[in-house]
């Protein structure tokens, strides 16, 4: 009898975090106070994580500095190159 690979075991994880904030001006991506990002929460695809972003930018739409974003996490954090600590 073989074991069939459920789809969580076979797909790679794809984190993605949603967080804005206000910007300093239009034309950057910094933002005014980043000590005061809200961050809307780290989903487990791409799906969610457009919902939710999509949820809070409508929230935020008489803002015009306001401006929310989607971080795919597995293109910045690389856990294969990761080191075990000692």
């Amino acid at each position: 009898m073989t074991k069939t690979a459920s789809s969580s075991e076979s797909a790679p994880q794809l984190l993605h975090l949603v967080f804005g904030g206000e910007l300093k001006t239009l034309d950057s991506h910094e933002f005014r106070e980043p000590h005061s990002l809200d961050v809307i929460g780290i989903f487990a695809d791409y799906p969610s994580a457009y919902a939710a972003w999509k949820s809070a930018a409508q929230r935020s739409v008489d803002n015009a500095m306001m401006r929310y974003f989607v971080v795919p996490l597995n293109r910045v954090l690389d856990f294969s190159q990761a080191t075990p600590a000692t």
